[in-house]
């Protein structure tokens, strides 16, 4: 455990500020024995490859002295699919949230977006924090897709929903809480006393992501968020070493990041007659609802070979993807080649950026996994496995039996667990 707290240490005070405030020093026979916490981290759209540029000391170091991999995401590689993916250990065409945005027929005057808390939109899946709180085992969300929803109500009205389940602490998303804030609250609530202490938390940065869309994955902006994010897990592992507190930290991304462009760009107006369809949602791939009464020629048409972009009827999506059964799916799913944008109509000026929602084989998809505490052993480099083994893994750390429902499994990440873990 010592090892693991001074590695910390050392990461942090690699990139923290001359000028940081001392902390004056606390006897060994004041410091309360803590048991190790399980803090799950998502750098959101963080490539396995942005530890290669030299740029993030902490991460690396956290890397090299714990347990490393590249992940593969579920498909669709979108944001609110996969974190749901990563805290349920099912694959978004069995948990339910099947894209960032959806529709479904029992409810047709709504429309989910990242903003939706309705629990009816959720409660497909049991996130891993309802599962805890329900063993008893205190959790906290320093944001995370899902985690302000109280899961299992039901919103009536516009009264709170009373019998929902929620972390027993938890923050709304918003952009405007600064990264300092968000390691500063998960801190705060770690230095509560044992009784209302958090023993499983999570963390949830968005900045690398943001700046991969607006200027695309090799972009100066990107680099400037990877430092800022990397001084920020510089500052939760000095926290925690200042108050003696041991834990085992599972960094994850929720998929890569594609180089976009104007120049690429798939113009459905070009290919498809309008008035054949709608079309539910586009970019890195398109979902489609056919025309009142024009669904055999809209079936012909999107079925046609078209350059750069397969389609499928759902229930035609291959194997592979794991997609295509939830009635939340629209009736045909277009994939391009990995960097292509289906837009419906041609962009009216030049462009460049980033996206993600590809296939999860696609080599930019691949996300982030670093282990590093107690429970993991030193310097290990694992092979390519599928998101939905972290739920397994998260299970297993806050000791929560394994269930059934599960399309993942802790066997590919037993490796990484030290002797007696």
């Amino acid at each position: 455990m010592k090892k693991f707290v001074t590695a910390l240490a050392l990461a942090a005070a690699a990139v923290l500020p001359a000028c940081a405030p001392q902390v004056e020093s606390v006897s060994s026979t004041q410091v309360e024995q803590r048991e190790p916490v399980t803090i799950l981290v998502s750098i959101d759209g963080f490539h396995p490859s942005y530890l290669d540029r030299g740029i993030t000391p902490v991460l690396s170091s956290l890397a090299t002295g714990g347990v490393s991999a590249a992940m593969r995401p579920s498909f669709p590689t979108k944001t609110f699919p996969n974190h749901w993916t990563l805290v349920t250990g099912l694959v978004p065409d069995h948990h339910g949230i099947t894209a960032n945005r959806m529709e479904d027929e029992t409810r047709p005057d709504e429309v989910f977006t990242m903003a939706t808390v309705d629990p009816y939109w959720w409660n497909d899946a049991k996130p891993i924090w309802v599962e805890a709180e329900e063993a008893g085992i205190r959790s906290a969300a320093m944001f995370w897709p899902g985690s302000a929803v109280p899961w299992g109500g039901t919103a009536e009205g516009w009264g709170p929903v009373e019998d929902g389940t929620l972390p027993s602490d938890w923050q709304q998303f918003s952009m405007q809480v600064s990264n300092t804030q968000r390691v500063n609250s998960v801190l705060d609530w770690l230095r509560r006393r044992a009784d209302i202490r958090p023993e499983f938390l999570t963390l949830y940065f968005d900045t690398v992501d943001t700046a991969g869309h607006d200027a695309g994955p090799d972009s100066e902006e990107v680099n400037a968020a990877l430092r800022d994010v990397d001084a920020h897990i510089a500052m939760l592992a000095e926290g925690l070493r200042e108050f003696g507190q041991p834990a085992n930290l599972v960094i994850v991304s929720d998929h890569g990041m594609a180089a976009t462009s104007s120049e690429r760009v798939i113009v459905l107006d070009d290919i498809l007659d309008s008035s054949l369809y709608r079309l539910v949602e586009g970019g890195a791939y398109g979902t489609f609802e056919p025309a009142e009464g024009k669904a055999d020629a809209f079936r012909e048409a999107i079925l046609a070979d078209h350059e750069r972009m397969t389609c499928w009827a759902k229930e035609n999506i291959p194997a592979r993807y794991n997609y295509g059964t939830h009635a939340r799916i629209p009736p045909y799913l277009c994939l391009p080649e990995t960097g292509w944008t289906i837009t419906p109509s041609a962009p009216t000026a030049s462009w460049t950026g980033g996206s993600h929602g590809y296939d999860p084989y696609a080599p930019e998809m691949l996300s982030l996994f670093i282990a590093n505490g107690p429970a993991f052993r030193n310097g290990a480099a694992l092979p390519v496995f599928d998101n939905t083994d972290v739920a397994p893994l998260l299970r297993h750390l806050i000791g929560l039996p394994q269930v059934e429902r599960a399309d993942g499994s802790i066997d590919s990440l037993r490796p990484a667990l030290s002797t007696g873990n």
